[in-house]
């Protein structure tokens, strides 16, 4: 497999950021390569990130399932169902993915990172998944649950905050206050192919939280986290 490896980001730098070292870093380099790298650079179709994303889904679908079964010893199957949908879901991954950083180690052909690749949920999820997949070969089950136990699973209550972050939020507002809760897109900023969007968590006329994203829900989601993290902050302040 030929790569043409990124000096700011050479791939023991994330070997070191997960703490797991290859043995055949073949695995790596596969996980790390989109399809788009794989046709520009002639490099075989399978050895892009798409059959290793298969079977790390897999394996995280196994390894979230068997946590919350010990971990919820009384909650029924469909509430389990539910809340791994939540913790292993595009989103979730992507979040977990850029904590360290997966996004700036990808292999994307230049069109693709032209159109703002890098930074699409759909990519890091499915290389967070393309990463276990490598794991679990080179490294067998045992390292591929470590990993996920400690970049996935790990600070669930907070990432479940976050993830969940607009119902959450829509429901304490109906709970605590006869305001309407809604969204305002304040501007826009950047290129069209990496655009980022700043928007505003309202009840009313009144500001509650600012959120950024790449995308307009994106930055709901996180300007309704922050409303959140300030209705906790205060509450316990009184």
């Amino acid at each position: 497999m030929v790569i043409i490896m990124n000096e700011k980001y050479p791939l023991e730098k994330l070997e070191q950021i997960i703490g797991y070292v290859f043995r055949d870093t073949t695995y790596l380099k596969q996980a790390m390569t989109h399809s788009s790298y794989a046709n520009e650079k002639k490099i075989f179709k399978v050895k892009d990130y798409e059959r290793l994303e298969f079977l790390g889904d897999a394996v995280l679908e196994l390894v979230s399932s068997e946590f919350l079964f010990k971990a919820h010893p009384e909650m029924p199957e469909g509430k389990l169902t539910k809340l791994r949908s939540s913790c292993v879901c595009e989103p979730a991954l992507a979040y977990c993915a850029r904590e360290i950083e997966l996004e700036s180690y990808m292999f994307l052909g230049k069109g693709e990172e032209a159109t703002g690749g890098r930074n699409r949920d759909s990519i890091t999820s499915d290389v967070c998944e393309a990463l276990i997949g490598a794991i679990y070969l080179d490294g067998g089950f045992a390292n591929a649950k470590e990993f996920i136990h400690k970049f996935i699973l790990s600070d669930l209550e907070n990432k479940q905050l976050f993830y969940d972050s607009k119902t959450i939020l829509q429901e304490i507002i109906q709970k605590d206050n006869d305001g309407l809760l809604h969204y305002e897109l304040i501007r826009e900023e950047g290129p069209d192919h990496d655009k980022s969007f700043v928007v505003e968590a309202k009840i009313d006329e009144h500001k509650i939280g600012e959120g950024t994203g790449r995308t307009k829900k994106a930055a709901e989601q996180q300007a309704a986290y922050r409303a959140i993290l300030e209705i906790k902050k205060n509450e316990k302040s009184n």
